[in-house]
């Protein structure tokens, strides 16, 4: 009898971390941040803002802001879109880490 019910407290156990490992973490239509860490050029802001906007059509100029390094070597550029799905924030994620002077996501 103790067997079963040791047995019966894992499976509702498993059941219970399966449960919340199911929900979705964000729920979708929501305001996402995109930050974007990149070596310094004249054209890379312009370039990650129309790469998002493939994806984020109705990204504005306000939503977009930017800060260099110290150094000046580096700037990071931070995007918030309005994300209506896990699949369009990969898309972006992908195409973003494609880039040539793309460093780093987040």
């Amino acid at each position: 009898m103790d067997a079963a019910r040791g047995i019966l407290r894992v499976f509702r156990s498993e059941q219970a971390m399966a449960s919340k490992q199911q929900s979705p973490l964000l729920k979708f239509p929501c305001r996402f941040p995109i930050k974007v860490m990149g070596r310094t050029n004249s054209a890379l802001v312009q370039q990650v803002e129309e790469l998002v906007r493939r994806h984020a059509p109705d990204l504005k100029p306000e939503d977009v802001t930017t800060r260099a390094s110290a150094s000046g070597t580096y700037v990071a550029i931070t995007l918030t879109i309005t994300a209506t799905s896990k699949e369009q924030l990969d898309a972006i994620y992908l195409d973003l880490n494609a880039h040539e002077n793309v460093v780093m996501t987040l």
